[in-house]
């Protein structure tokens, strides 16, 4: 790296670690809270998310997409970015605190314009356990990326290898998730379960026989009951204090209860041969041969559209709210929050909205997710601003319902009161 890349990429991190100290602090600093805050926004800083938990189907059954949309997005992992592109020629503009989301999805990016063969992407971000795939970025990626991006992944780790060299040793397995399942898998062994159990299922009542007899059990043990109760444990899982609070409070039995009705969702409800979330939770990879579940945008019958509609994905490393302060007025027409809003406070949500609002074209839609199933926004954002909205309470339900993540209490869908796009 040059030394002018050095110090771009060194501002990056330092805005990731500002950006989520913003987003996340709400205590004072040395009291027990604002220490757990503090810890989270330091683990929150690198690689969070190999793989978006966000089921973009549903994403997109909200959305209702059409060619010539612009759609503001959270980035995270970026599967659903790309997903999105499946829909319609669309532009997305992709927000995100956290520099290694923007490396991950300028990476992809990159990839797609190098790349002329579905396998060669596939086994990159797919299987992505090939040590071709180290060698494929060195000869035909490297030198389309931004200097950042470039300097992240020939970085190195604390085992010293080029953080490129994840995608020889299986990507999905690393960032805070996937950590956070491994640990999870270990746990579970050690008392006595085996999630990678359930892949043995052939359908749907052999799901529920197995989460009975693997899985269930694991929730009665005094270890885990302690350490759900440690908000740190759940850091992995992306959950920051608030939201844990907001978790625990979602239902009779606490955080115990809500997390092990989550987990029965994803075992029991849908099918595994089909849900490539279920796959990566209990496999800690996708699915192998032909029929194996991959989200749209790695999808085979997806990829030349993909390919073809990339150049309009552009990345930003920012807040929300920021972002919506530098676009015109009604210049948008999606909005996909993820659970970000689960981390705000009243005077920041009022402030996203106003954003919202005022770059919102008639008709625009807004999507996000709750940890708990509440309206969230009511009595928080003034009536005047969220007033000029519809709830659509019916669709939100049900498209929760659907969603193969499993992870979330509550789905949302706002759309902008006035003429329909």
């Amino acid at each position: 790296m040059t030394e002018q890349a050095t110090q771009t990429a060194r501002a990056a991190r330092r805005m990731t670690s500002s950006g989520l100290g913003q987003a996340v602090r709400r205590s004072k600093t040395l009291s027990k809270a604002g220490m757990l805050e503090w810890l989270f926004a330091r683990a929150f800083s690198g690689l969070v998310y190999p793989q978006i938990w966000e089921d973009p189907v549903v994403d997109m059954a909200a959305l209702q997409l059409k060619a010539g949309d612009h759609v503001v997005a959270i980035a995270s992992g970026s599967c659903n970015i790309l997903s999105y592109l499946t829909a319609a020629p669309i532009r997305v503009s992709a927000v995100d605190l956290n520099a290694t989301h923007i490396a991950l999805g300028r990476l992809k990016l990159a990839a797609l314009a190098r790349m002329e063969r579905q396998e060669d992407f596939l086994r990159f971000f797919g299987r992505a356990k090939d040590g071709a795939n180290v060698a494929l970025y060195d000869r035909e990626i490297a030198d389309h990326l931004d200097a950042v991006s470039r300097g992240y992944w020939e970085g190195r780790g604390l085992n010293g290898r080029r953080r490129i060299n994840l995608f020889a040793r299986g990507f999905h397995r690393y960032g805070l998730l996937g950590r956070f399942i491994g640990t999870g898998h270990v746990l579970a062994r050690l008392l006595g379960g085996n999630p990678k159990a359930m892949l043995a299922a052939r359908d749907l009542a052999e799901q529920r026989t197995l989460y009975d007899r693997h899985l269930a059990p694991v929730f009665e043990r005094k270890l885990v009951r302690w350490l759900v109760r440690q908000p740190a444990s759940l850091y992995g899982l992306g959950i920051p204090p608030a939201q844990y609070k907001a978790l625990a409070a979602d239902g009779d039995d606490g955080i115990l209860g809500a997390l092990k009705l989550r987990l029965e969702r994803l075992a029991c409800d849908f099918d595994l041969k089909d849900n490539y979330f279920a796959q990566q939770a209990f496999g800690r990879r996708y699915g192998d041969g032909p029929d194996a579940a991959f989200p749209p945008y790695l999808q085979k019958q997806h990829f030349a559209a993909v390919k073809a509609r990339s150049p309009n994905v552009s990345y930003r490393q920012s807040a929300v709210t920021a972002f919506l302060e530098d676009q015109p007025a009604e210049s948008c027409d999606a909005y996909v929050l993820l659970d970000a809003q689960d981390w705000m406070n009243d005077a920041d949500l009022t402030a996203l909205w106003s954003q919202i609002t005022r770059t919102a074209r008639p008709g625009a839609r807004v999507i996000f997710r709750t940890a708990a199933d509440e309206r969230l926004l009511p009595g928080r954002v003034p009536a005047a601003i969220l007033d000029q909205w519809h709830y659509e309470e019916e669709k939100s339900r049900e498209l929760c319902r659907q969603d193969r993540s499993a992870i979330y209490g509550g789905f949302h869908l706002y759309v902008l009161k006035g003429q329909a796009r």
